[in-house]
């Protein structure tokens, strides 16, 4: 006989109300809510990898379905297959990269795929927005084995949000595979890590210091790698990563295949290469963004103080397209943030001390058009793509030629135009000569003017 309450009341009782857990999809890796707490031996599924496995055999067409419907846009036109049908691609991979609106590879991608598929070690540089993505992950699916359940494949990125774009690329392709990819990254508990290593991930995409993290604890064994990718391959050799890096190469095996890619390669990262590349061979396209055309500069000299004035006049200006003002400093980017809040504009702020989940709901956020003004430190310059920004504004001048270019290059992206507007004062005049002559190219510059800008006058 079922049981009847006696209470009248309508309000739930505390104990109805369900907690949510986080946890990570043991077929996908992505992140999703349980109303259960995680446990090591007690595999969680996503909704859509749940339905798949009860819908019947947990094949790789069912994860696959299941990621699409998650992740991957369809478009019935290119289900045919055909994609990138010059190069040796089997099916699954051609169908993945169609349901991504996918047909023809770009210059970089046509460059590298074909090297990375003979096991040639390689170097990439192209400019950003230009496809290197796909250019080391259609390779590094295609030679990852799925009945191996142990690590086959790292790539090492520098920034969390950098390795949560570059696992939406990998895992569409590698699901048609029935490959498992994880992602390692800080910020977040290391639990649901644990037990993604624990069920067998065959790829991974982690940040240098969680991956070293797990080295060290002994949840992580790279000792049957055999496909090596360090984006953004620059920032990843300087001072700040390569002692991490060196430290997780040193745990994979010398024979393994390795590819470098970036959008700046300085001459010193060429030379480091050396250290853990084999005869590797160049591909080199667009790697002059300054050159092309779809980014129009303005550049600026101002005083600090008409700063915030010349900045409301931009943003007052701008139509409906994302736009990326980037600060220096952490405390001066929550600080810029604030002030336009106050004065209206729908903006965020990102930067390096915010906790993960704050991170991403400033980029969902921002994605989605609800605060379309990001204001940003460099962890916004590397691998950001967020489509149709419009401006860039560094609002601080940056320390060096290479993140002028990656700043830079989060507008103008895949063919579009976009406008790059640099604010130089009188403090940073030798940095800016110092970007300009490393870049081997002179910007026109105007003074900013407030008696020049009426909308500026009317607001004073």
């Amino acid at each position: 006989m079922p049981f009847k309450s006696r209470s009248t009341s309508t309000r739930p009782h505390p104990s109805s109300r369900t907690r949510r857990h986080q946890a990570v999809c043991a077929v996908c890796d992505t992140s999703t809510t349980v109303p259960f707490r995680p446990s090591p031996d007690r595999p969680v599924y996503c909704s859509p990898c749940f339905k798949a496995r009860h819908n019947g055999p947990p094949s790789a067409v069912n994860v696959s379905e299941a990621l699409a419907a998650n992740h991957t846009p369809t478009d019935n036109a290119h289900a045919d297959g055909a994609a990138f049908s010059g190069m040796a691609l089997n099916g699954a991979t051609r169908a993945a990269i169609s349901r991504m609106n996918i047909s023809e590879p770009t210059p970089i991608q046509e460059q590298s795929i074909p090297h990375l598929l003979a096991g040639q070690d390689l170097i990439g540089q192209a400019r950003t927005g230009s496809g290197k993505t796909l250019a080391f992950a259609v390779p590094l699916t295609e030679q990852c084995d799925p009945s191996v359940r142990q690590v086959q494949a790292l790539v090492l990125v520098p920034t969390r949000e950098l390795a949560i774009q570059v696992s939406g690329v990998m895992k569409a392709l590698a699901s048609a595979q029935g490959l498992r990819v994880t992602l390692l990254y800080g910020g977040r508990s290391l639990r649901p890590e644990y037990t993604a290593l624990k069920n067998g991930a065959q790829i991974i995409i982690g940040t240098p210091g969680r991956t070293l993290d797990h080295l060290r604890q002994g949840s992580l064994d790279l000792r049957s790698v055999r496909f090596l990718v360090l984006d953004e391959a620059d920032e990843m050799l300087d001072r700040g990563f390569a002692r991490d890096v060196e430290a997780i190469l040193s745990r994979t095996p010398s024979g393994r295949q390795t590819a470098l890619l970036s959008a700046t390669m300085p001459e010193w990262v060429a030379k480091t290469a050396k250290k853990y590349l084999r005869n590797p061979v160049s591909a080199k396209v667009d790697a002059d963004l300054h050159a092309l055309p779809t980014v129009e500069h303005l550049v600026y000299t101002i005083r600090k103080s008409d700063k915030i004035e010349a900045l409301k006049t931009l943003l007052n200006r701008r139509d409906d397209a994302p736009v990326i003002v980037f600060g220096k400093t952490k405390h001066g980017v929550t600080k810029l943030a604030k002030k336009l809040d106050t004065l209206g504009y729908p903006v965020g702020a990102l930067q390096g001390n915010l906790s993960q989940n704050a991170r991403e709901r400033v980029m969902l956020n921002f994605r989605s058009g609800a605060a379309p003004i990001l204001v940003a430190t460099n962890v916004a310059a590397r691998g950001l793509d967020v489509e149709g920004i419009g401006q860039v504004i560094n609002y601080d001048l940056p320390d060096s030629e290479q993140l002028f270019t990656h700043r830079v290059g989060r507008t103008g992206r895949m063919g579009r135009s976009g406008e790059a507007v640099t604010f130089i004062t009188s403090d940073e005049e030798g940095k800016w000569r110092e970007i300009e002559r490393s870049l081997g190219r002179r910007f026109a510059r105007k003074a900013w003017s407030i008696d020049r800008n009426p909308e500026q006058r009317r607001e004073r």
